[in-house]
């Protein structure tokens, strides 16, 4: 991503880079997964009940990993909108990832390298993670449902 402006911190930018190409990835991979009429293995997790339920959730955690990071670097809101719903993510998908990729692009530009390592923060789900490692799990995270998804498909062939 070439586009992105300067960032205090250049590890920063490029896990925004890395997340970006990523997410765009997986997602279009769930949309193949989708296309193709995947199956979901039961289970009680709601994020897996479909695989509409499954790209919802990958596009809403993307969302709140950058509401956390903003959060806890006391940086403004930076304004992403809910994601769609399961009835409603093959319509509205493709736009809610331009748009959450777009509110990704800023926000943790100013902050200078120390602010991404110098304390751990409680996460939502209760770990404790430096800026800079939640910033890499928020890369990991479609990686890992995109490698899912893979195999889903494979196993259909």
């Amino acid at each position: 991503m070439q586009d992105l402006p300067d960032y205090g911190y250049a590890g920063a930018r490029a896990l925004v880079a890395l997340h970006d190409r990523h997410l765009r990835s997986c997602m279009s991979i769930w949309e193949q997964a989708l296309a193709a009429g995947v199956s979901m293995p039961e289970t009680e997790d709601p994020d897996y009940a479909s695989i509409e339920a499954v790209g919802v959730h990958v596009l809403a955690c993307a969302r709140h990993y950058m509401e956390w990071c903003c959060e806890m670097l006391e940086l403004p809101d930076p304004g992403i909108e809910a994601p769609p719903t399961p009835e409603t993510i093959a319509t509205s998908g493709r736009d809610y990832l331009e748009h959450v990729l777009e509110r990704w692009r800023t926000p943790l530009a100013k902050p200078l390298p120390e602010a991404f390592e110098a304390k751990d923060h409680r996460s939502r789900w209760g770990r404790l993670y430096s800026i800079d490692a939640m910033l890499e799990h928020a890369v990991m995270h479609p990686i890992r449902h995109q490698f899912q998804m893979e195999n889903w498909l494979a196993a259909r062939r």
